[in-house]
């Protein structure tokens, strides 16, 4: 995951989860494995396997979120432009092969972040569910970008192999991010102090999460 660019700091609900989360963040970069991944160390076959590890947590993520686009007051969140999990689907296969499916498996850490997404959507928690989506999309949309260029530079890739990170289809992504941080304020707007601290401690849970997958992946 990547922190997420903000204009200005201010009062909002975006900014306080911004704010709340920079040493999260930092400690997430900061890994080793992530380090090798943007620095160009590391290989084709360690790139595949944190596509891999996507892969997993995006099956539980989407079919969590489809609880969000269901909702009229959480369906700005999530339009379909932003699904991932067919795009993943293509850059398996094109990193391993028809088989992709026989030769991947998560990584202890990515089994105990999918098994959280999975039991904040049977409590159909839904601020929840938003603080691990703008977690991964908001990082996949901003920092997500750079690796998306150093991979692709470094392997020769064109849209195979980055797919994932190929968001044509949203449209203009600071337009989106802009968007996605006025629906971050006014959800704020709904929520107790108390709620909105259990949003921000969950978005820091998001991740310790992302950051321990990159220690089983090292």
């Amino acid at each position: 995951a990547a922190h997420h660019g903000q204009a200005e700091d201010d009062d909002s609900f975006s900014s306080a989860l911004r704010k709340a989360t920079w040493q999260d963040h930092g400690d997430s970069e900061h890994s080793t494995f992530m380090e090798d991944i943007m620095k160009g160390d590391a290989g084709r076959d360690d790139y595949a396997a944190l596509v891999a590890q996507h892969y997993f947590l995006y099956v539980a993520l989407e079919e969590a979120c489809a609880q969000l686009a269901a909702d009229e007051s959480y369906a700005a969140f999530h339009p379909a432009a932003l699904v991932r999990l067919p795009a993943l689907e293509e850059d398996l296969e094109f990193l391993l092969g028809d088989d992709w499916r026989d030769r991947i498996a998560p990584v202890p850490t990515t089994e105990a972040y999918v098994a959280r997404i999975n039991e904040i959507a049977a409590e159909g928690w839904k601020p929840g569910l938003v603080a691990h989506h703008y977690t991964r999309y908001l990082g996949d949309l901003s920092g997500g970008q750079a690796i998306a260029r150093l991979v692709a530079r470094q392997h020769g890739f064109e849209r195979a192999g980055v797919a994932f990170y190929d968001f044509a289809e949203l449209g203009p992504i600071p337009h989106f991010k802009k968007s996605y941080r006025e629906a971050l304020d006014a959800l704020g707007t709904l929520l107790s102090a108390e709620e909105q601290q259990r949003v921000v401690d969950e978005v820091r849970e998001a991740y310790r999460f992302n950051t321990l997958t990159f220690v089983d992946l090292d």
